[in-house]
This record gives structure tokens, C-alpha cells and sequence, in this order.
């Protein structure tokens, strides 16, 4: 008797134990939600974009010079300045403005959205003819940002305008209808990753990412052991060229730009394939007879230095004088890639996780906004010329049209189809409970086909434990395709590169080159 009582006084303290690490547990969690969302990384991205993201597309675009200009006048100008993006307002049939909150949107079938300001000024011969602010377009508006009208607001106040009080916010009201800009996963750019291609065949490939630019690098090695890069317009060009052309033309500074600890018998047969090429001029002269530039020598060689400078490794930089430093960096990625066809290194894993990145809204719609503000541009030079032609010089201010812009950042978010031809980027939020809202919101795409096998993108990575949820999918074709951010996961924003290096520096880095 007495050992029965033992047995149920340790299995109701077991259960009293149990009880109070899962009360804990729950403690934990409730105050973990009281100060975070589960959307607050997509807000945060969607911030980041209107504080810093449409400034940057507006420096890449700074200035724009017609082709058409009155005779009487050298240079003419267009300067865009500061860009900023107003609080959401309704403009009624009156012509008065006033505040407007989502819930009439969603009555009245009409988008919620901001204005968005732009500076620009003109200069004839360098000498300012006007500056003013224009608004040049509407930009959706998430709701619960900084730039939302319900941002901040107490529990109280939501309800009275209208608001469920535990809606999380981060999606968008086009024409009425509640959409989601569906994250998207793809490879980390600038991120140089070496694959099996075969029994004996490694592929080495970098996705060099800058602003406007995203452009294919490849590393191949041939039966006859020369060692190629392919990007843009050159396909399949021995990579000693390429170092040559940029200045690395002694075949010691390519020896040891490679590796200072050993030499490397590959590297020494490709030196010795080319060494009729002796100086730079000659390394860009067989870049562009290879390329097939068919203009005189001086002419071809600046075209192939234009090629070099700007589609070559462009997150290092666009100018000649980052010629160095490209000539450096594939050298490494050279080390890297014998290293890996010598077994002395693993291949990457381009499934696991860290060689992957989440594009949020922020991301997806500064793309967006990058194409159409450059059609914005064309369309103000093509106006600008068309006046020109009848012997006029119009203001900028008239011939700015503000609704293209919109129109098209429009038609984007309410069909799904985004630049470059991904679809269903865009989708209407599934309201059928509580729940699948919350799942829709946190929804992860890959942009692979859901036609192809792809078995190892569909599998369950080790990685991806803490991040994704291991078993919210969907069953059919889009199995391991489409997925779902883990319920405690929040996604880092980017940071500023000069601060990353500055930070480097004070903890011993040093520079190369």
C-alpha cells in the first residue's frame, strides 16, 4: 500500500512539474507576441523601403539629359532629387483631400494609398532654371507601417475606426480587395557557390548583384584543363585573359593573388597557355576579337574596357579603378574552385539555408519601382522632346504624368506579374479563418518550377529548423515549394555595407589591396 501511494505522490509531482514548465513555456510566448508581430519583419522591410529604398532608385537615376535640345542651348538637365511619400488621403470629387482609413477603402472599393513627392529641378548650361516638388505617382500602403494611419494606435482607437484590434497588418488594399506580396526565396547574390556538374565536373557560379544589375558569373574547366568565365556578352573567356585585361598581367602576381601557401600545377599550365599575352592592351585586344567587336583597334579596346568595368563583378564596383580588386577577388574564387575539383574542399549545398535569401515586400516592390521609374523618366525626356520639336521649352512640372506611374505599380500588384516574368507575386489575402491569414502572411515561394522534380529544393534541409515550418505544406506539385516562415522566426533587414567593414576594421581587418 504504502509503495502505491509513493507512486501516485511522484506521478502527481511529475505532473505539477509538467504543468508548471508548460505554464512557463506559455508565459514565455504570450509575452514574446505582446511585443513582437508575426508579420513585423514585412513591415520593417516595407519601412526600409520608404525611408531608404525608393532614395537609392532615385540616385541610380539621378540626372537624365534629352537628345533634343532648343539650338540655342549646350547642355540641358533634368536633377531628381529627395523623394518622399506622404500619409494615406482620399481626393473627393470637390477636389478636397482628407485622411482615409482602410476600412473605407475596403467599402468603397478604392485603393489605399499614399503620395508620393519627388524634387526635381532643371539646369540650362549649368545654371538652374527651375526646382520644384511634384507628386509623380500613388504608393500602396501596408498597412500598420510607419506611414499607415492606423500605425500606433491603441486597441480603442482601432476598434473605433473600424479595426480588428488583433489584425497584424502587413498586407495592402488595391481597388478594395486585401492583397499579400508573397515572400520569395532565391540564392544569396555575391555569393560565390562551387557544384557537382557531373561524375568528375564542378560548376562554379556567382550572382553579382548591384542596384539595377544582377548578372551570371560561371567558372568552368574544359578537357584541355584551361579554366573559363562566362557573363553577358563574353561566353566561355579563359579567366588568365580576363586577369591580364584587368591588370594582374605578371604571372608571380597571379601566383600569389591565388594563394601565398602554395602554388597550384593548374594554374601554372593556363599561365603557361597564354604567355604570348604580355601586357593589358594585348589581353583586351583578344577579349575583343574574340567577342567579335568589328571597329578599329582603339574603338573595340574602350568598348571591351566599358564591358569589363561595368557587367564584370558590378557589386565591386563600376569604375576603372576598381579593375584591381575584381582581378583579386577572382583570383579567390579560382582558389576556391580547384580546391573544390581537388577534393581539398566540400562542394556548396545550395539547399541549405545560408546560401539562401528571403525577398520581402520591401524588396519585391523596390524592384517594381526601380523599372517603372526609369519608364517614368523615358516618358518625361520622350514629352520634353516632343515640345522641343515645335519650338517650345516646356516646364518639367506639366509634362510630368503623375498617373503612369501608378497605373503601372497597379496593374502590378493587382494581377501578381512582377519585372522579369515571376507571377503570382501579388495574391488576395485568404480570409477563411484567423489562421490562414496568419499562414497566408507568412507564406515562403521558391521560384522554381512546380512542373520539374527538383527532389533535394523539396526536401527538408537540416537548416531549415527555427525558420520554416517542417510541416506546413502543400501536398501535389508544389510540395516543398511552397512553404512557411516557423512561428517564432524573424527575418534581419540589410545592413549598410561601410558600417559592416567599419565595424571589421576596429576588430583587426586590414586591406589588401
Amino acid at each position: 500500500m504504502n509503495e502505491k501511494v509513493k507512486l501516485q505522490a511522484l506521478l502527481f509531482i511529475t505532473e505539477l512539474l509538467l504543468g508548471l514548465k508548460i505554464m512557463e513555456k506559455s508565459i514565455l510566448v504570450r509575452k514574446y507576441f505582446e511585443e513582437k508581430k508575426f508579420v513585423e519583419s514585412t513591415i520593417q522591410s516595407f519601412n526600409n523601403l520608404l525611408e531608404k529604398g525608393l532614395q537609392n532608385v532615385i540616385e541610380e537615376n539621378k540626372e537624365a539629359e534629352p537628345t533634343i535640345i532648343p539650338h540655342n542651348i549646350e547642355r540641358f538637365k533634368i536633377r531628381f532629387g529627395r523623394i518622399t511619400v506622404g500619409k494615406p488621403e482620399i481626393t473627393e470629387a470637390d477636389g478636397s483631400k482628407r485622411p482615409i482609413y482602410p476600412i473605407e477603402a475596403r467599402l468603397r472599393k478604392i485603393s489605399y494609398h499614399a503620395p508620393i513627392f519627388l524634387e526635381v529641378s532643371t539646369y540650362i548650361n549649368d545654371v538652374q532654371r527651375e526646382n520644384f516638388i511634384a507628386e509623380v505617382g500613388k504608393m500602396p500602403i501596408m498597412l500598420k507601417s510607419k506611414h499607415c494611419n492606423l500605425h500606433g494606435l491603441n486597441r480603442d482607437d482601432l476598434i473605433k475606426h473600424g479595426e480588428d484590434a488583433s489584425d497584424p497588418g502587413g498586407y495592402f488594399i488595391i481597388n478594395g480587395t486585401e492583397r499579400v506580396i508573397v515572400n520569395v526565396e532565391d540564392l544569396a547574390a555575391n555569393n560565390f557557390m562551387v557544384e557537382r556538374d557531373g561524375p568528375t565536373s564542378f560548376n562554379g557560379r556567382f550572382f553579382a548583384s548591384r542596384g539595377s544589375y544582377k548578372i551570371p558569373h560561371s567558372f568552368e574547366r574544359k578537357k584541355d584543363g584551361i579554366f573559363y568565365l562566362t557573363f553577358t556578352r563574353l561566353k566561355q573567356m579563359p579567366l588568365i585573359i580576363i586577369l591580364k585585361a584587368l591588370g594582374m598581367v605578371k604571372d608571380e602576381e597571379i601566383m600569389k593573388g591565388i594563394s601565398t601557401e602554395k602554388s597550384y600545377d593548374e594554374v601554372i599550365l593556363n599561365l603557361f597557355e597564354f604567355v604570348e599575352i604580355k601586357t593589358q592592351d594585348d589581353a583586351i585586344d583578344y577579349i575583343a576579337k574574340r567577342v567579335g567587336i568589328g571597329q578599329v583597334r582603339e574603338i573595340r579596346m574602350e568598348r571591351t574596357k566599358e564591358v569589363l568595368d561595368k557587367y564584370l563583378l558590378p557589386n565591386i564596383g563600376t569604375e576603372a579603378n576598381s579593375r584591381s580588386e575584381k582581378a583579386y577577388n577572382l583570383c579567390k574564387m579560382l582558389k576556391k574552385y580547384i580546391d573544390v575539383c581537388t577534393s581539398v574542399r566540400q562542394p556548396d549545398d545550395k539547399d541549405h539555408y545560408m546560401n539562401k535569401r528571403i525577398r520581402m515586400s520591401g524588396d519585391l516592390i523596390l524592384d517594381l519601382f526601380r523599372v517603372n521609374f526609369k519608364i517614368l523618366v523615358s516618358d518625361i525626356l520622350y514629352n520634353f522632346q516632343r515640345i522641343i520639336k515645335r519650338g517650345k521649352l516646356p516646364s518639367i512640372r506639366v509634362i510630368i504624368r503623375d498617373k503612369l506611374l501608378t497605373s503601372r505599380l497597379y496593374s502590378s500588384m493587382a494581377t501578381g506579374e512582377w519585372p522579369g516574368g515571376r507571377q503570382g507575386v501579388s495574391q488576395r489575402m485568404s480570409r477563411t479563418n484567423y489562421l490562414d491569414m496568419i499562414s497566408h502572411l507568412q507564406r515562403v515561394v521558391s521560384p522554381l518550377s512546380s512542373s520539374q522534380e527538383n527532389f533535394e529544393a523539396r526536401a527538408l534541409h537540416p537548416t531549415h529548423l527555427g525558420r520554416l515550418c517542417p510541416i506546413e505544406t502543400p501536398e501535389g506539385t508544389n510540395i516543398g515549394l511552397r512553404k512557411n516562415l516557423a512561428m517564432l522566426c524573424s527575418l534581419s533587414q540589410p545592413t549598410e555595407e561601410h558600417a559592416v567593414i567599419e565595424k571589421l576594421k576596429t576588430i583587426g581587418l586590414k586591406r589588401v589591396l
